[in-house]
């Protein structure tokens, strides 16, 4: 039924020649679902944190404090487990990993298995953040709404960025810097084609969250900032990029999974547990932290104070800013211990809860020193930007959401001289941010449009199986009298099971013919291992490298150890042409929005 009304309304689209304007209404159907989801996201922690209050107003809080975050991570692993059958796809990551080899399709169940698992795990005071979860949601409503209406790669790629955008403007109530955060990290490029779909979801989203949910992620109440200041801003922007850099190694290790030889349950426990015991030192760990992060900025430090063993001792100055410090390099240990354990959540809130106490710590060391008198709201918005540019490499989307959520537009020139910093330092360090490194490094997923067009191509598509094998056993005699009745210029040398034993390659041999025989010469006596092999589950933009890096035109390819043909350069770069002129036909079309 779903089927044949999705069908209906492609026809309806092709015959009105509509399809300009129909990306457009499925990016406003996004942006509105994403804003639902967002507030329903809202909705869903807010209740795990009424449980958890509740629980705690019978138990002494350092109890608490240790076994909450135990059972919301158990929880969730439950869910996953149990429900969802380990479907759901965690992370930003795995976004980019469906647009790159996956045509841009996502696991409808993600639409709201993330909700449920991320609110389980945060609510319950896990150490993470929410923004991945809800682009997650996002990117999986706008990339099912492209497979329903039978839209292409592009357009559903277009649409996965359309309800990430959405997701992230209604949690932040800052639509400019959910357009850019799906310009720079999922699609990498600005064009027009992309851009308005953009626009229209990201506003629809921020409509949808103020309609249902009115309040304001953070407030800045500043009256600028004073040129006595610039030079701690400057070393403000060294720090930002050199805990960029620590941010980034940290998570991307720990969030690999902790007690990898222990069954699930066991790694939720003990890691709910561990997280238990840091959040009972530095209990501003608990959950996103943005409670504490609103204190401070408001200038309310003695918050940080509250339910702590070390009370009485933060009262020295000396003693609060070694508590800063090490929240600063603690929180990124806390989220990656949450996610690691089997949680689900993203480093986002944690990054910018971390660039947020990084600008504490500089404001409030030299306000202490007395050698000028900064104003640390200004310092922790500015921190935050400084931190996300570094991490997520988008200087951009660091500048415009830090402006928007705190109301700090008179920041700007601070928050582009940290957040320029910070990337340029982080980029020294890795040229990819947190997201494409393991993609790039452990999975050979490239960011860039020629990979996208490499890895549009299916490797079954371009395989040669129409081939010729033989023993290696055979008579050179034999073999002589089979190459005179054969087109092929290679052979496949195969042995038990189909496995290969090498090619002999007819230009190599050819001088070969004409010469005596030696009797009982064999195939083995002139085939030749190939200079590489290619596996049946390798991407094609792989392939390609592979064969820039060997002086062959064709190249055998295996699947569980059995030959299954050959791959032909020339093959492939057809193939290539063929989808550079499909994709440049779409992006033409939908130039003209």
């Amino acid at each position: 039924m779903l089927k044949s009304i999705s069908y209906k309304i492609a026809h309806w689209r092709m015959r009105q020649n509509s399809q300009r304007n129909f990306l457009i209404y499925c990016s406003v159907f996004v942006g509105f679902f994403a804003g639902l989801a967002a507030i329903a996201l809202k909705f869903l922690v807010s209740v795990m944190e009424d449980i958890s209050r509740n629980i705690s107003s019978h138990l002494p809080y350092h109890i608490i404090y240790v076994f909450l975050p135990a059972l919301g991570i158990f929880l969730t692993v439950a869910y996953q487990h149990l429900i969802n059958r380990d479907r759901i796809q965690k992370g930003i990551g795995n976004i980019l990993i469906n647009i790159k080899k996956n045509r841009s399709n996502i696991k409808y169940n993600n639409i709201y298995s993330q909700l449920i698992t991320s609110s389980l795990t945060v609510g319950f005071g896990g150490s993470s953040g929410l923004e991945a979860p809800i682009v997650s949601t996002g990117a999986a409503i706008g990339s099912n709404t492209g497979k329903f209406f039978n839209l292409s790669s592009y357009e559903k790629t277009v649409l996965i960025a359309a309800g990430a955008s959405a997701g992230i403007a209604a949690v932040f109530n800052s639509p400019i810097a959910g357009v850019l955060f799906s310009l720079e990290i999922l699609i990498g490029e600005i064009t027009i084609p992309t851009l308005i779909p953009l626009l229209i979801a990201s506003a629809t989203g921020v409509v949808v969250s103020k309609l249902l949910y009115s309040g304001q992620l953070f407030h800045l109440a500043t009256d600028g900032w004073v040129m006595a200041a610039l030079p701690f801003y400057i070393l403000l922007g060294l720090f930002s990029g050199w805990i960029s850099v620590y941010i980034s190694k940290v998570a991307v290790k720990l969030e690999k999974g902790i007690l990898k030889k222990q069954n699930r349950y066991v790694r939720a426990l003990a890691g709910g547990l561990l997280l238990g015991l840091m959040i009972i030192l530095f209990p501003p760990l608990f959950g996103e932290g943005y409670h504490y992060l609103q204190a401070v900025l408001n200038g309310n430090i003695d918050a940080l104070k509250e339910e702590t063993f070390f009370s009485s001792w933060l009262s020295n100055p000396l003693v609060m800013i070694v508590f800063i410090a090490a929240l600063v390099f603690t929180k990124i240990i806390a989220a990656g211990i949450t996610i690691g354990a089997g949680g689900n959540g993203g480093t986002f809130a944690p990054t910018m809860f971390t660039g947020a106490f990084l600008g504490l710590f500089v404001a409030f060391t030299v306000n202490q020193l007395g050698w000028v008198h900064l104003n640390t709201s200004n310092f922790i918005a500015v921190g935050m930007a400084g931190a996300l540019s570094g991490v997520l490499h988008a200087p951009l989307t660091a500048i415009f959401l830090i402006a928007e959520i705190t109301g700090g537009y008179v920041l700007f020139i601070p928050l582009m001289i940290v957040s320029s910093i910070s990337y340029i330092i982080s980029r020294l360090s890795s040229s990819h941010n947190i997201y494409w490194h393991e993609l790039v490094h452990e999975k050979n997923i490239h960011p860039g449009r020629d990979y996208d067009m490499l890895n549009a191509i299916t490797l079954d598509s371009i395989i040669t199986k129409d081939y010729v094998a033989v023993k290696k056993e055979m008579l050179l005699t034999d073999f002589y009298k089979l190459l005179s009745t054969s087109n092929a210029n290679r052979f496949a040398v195969l042995g038990n099971d189909d496995a290969l034993e090498g090619i002999v390659w007819v230009d190599l041999v050819r001088q070969q013919l004409f010469d005596h025989i030696i009797d009982n010469a064999i195939v083995a006596d002139i085939m030749a291992v190939p200079p590489s092999i290619i596996d049946y589950d390798q991407s094609v933009s792989s392939v390609m490298e592979i064969f820039d890096s060997v002086d062959v035109w064709h190249l055998p390819v295996i699947q569980n150890d059995r030959f299954v043909g050959f791959i032909s350069k020339s093959t492939l770069l057809s193939r290539y042409r063929e989808v550079l002129i499909k994709q440049n036909r779409e992006s033409d079309l939908f130039a003209h929005l």
